[in-house]
């Protein structure tokens, strides 16, 4: 999964494009955030802009980056290693977005903004926005990287939605819709029933 993550990441760079990611702000989106750290500390980030628009997704991060001298350093080495912050030393191309502001900002960006932003099945909050300023730019990758449930707007632009109606307006779907599975963070049912 973050072979396919970096593979998107690249094409898209090389097209002058953006990157839309919706992700649930607790665990999934911070999962999003070390790997993305772990790219950028080996030279593996082309030059993406990283936007993290969800407050609550910043309000744990800050969680995290806060307790991080307390986590099993065998799993997250490349973190505790030097003591590091998770915000400001392992992944400094992350931009902060608090403020509705903050994120109308983000529109301004025309190409290497990689916006991370939720719900991760795109049923609400910000990611909604950004999906509206940029779902009919064919140089724009939105890339679902957890289950889409049946009838969310996330499942619906999986399954080859064509056309879209957000806030009122209709919108052409050209952006390229990519599917990464591997950052599910729970089992799904065959498994649940295994166990």
């Amino acid at each position: 999964s973050l072979a396919q993550l970096e593979q998107v990441l690249h094409d898209t760079w090389a097209l002058g494009g953006n990157v839309l990611i919706p992700a649930f702000a607790v665990g999934r989106t911070q999962e999003l955030l070390f790997y993305l750290g772990q790219m950028y500390q080996q030279g593996r980030l082309d030059g993406w802009q990283i936007f993290l628009d969800s407050p609550m997704a910043i309000n744990v991060t800050k969680v995290y980056d806060r307790w991080l001298h307390t986590m099993d350093c065998d799993d997250v080495k490349s973190l505790c290693e030097k003591d590091r912050s998770f915000l400001q030393d392992f992944l400094p191309r992350l931009l902060i977005s608090e403020s509705p502001d903050d994120s109308m900002a983000i529109n301004r960006v025309k190409s290497g903004a990689l916006i991370i932003a939720g719900s991760g099945m795109c049923t609400g909050g910000r990611i909604r926005h950004h999906i509206k300023h940029r779902i009919w730019d064919q140089h724009t990758a939105l890339v679902f990287v957890g289950f889409q449930a049946r009838g969310t707007l996330g499942r619906l632009l999986v399954d080859g939605l064509k056309r879209l109606k957000l806030f009122g307006d209709e919108y052409m779907v050209r952006a390229r819709i990519e599917r990464i599975d591997g950052f599910s963070a729970h089992a799904g049912k065959a498994a649940l029933v295994v166990w």
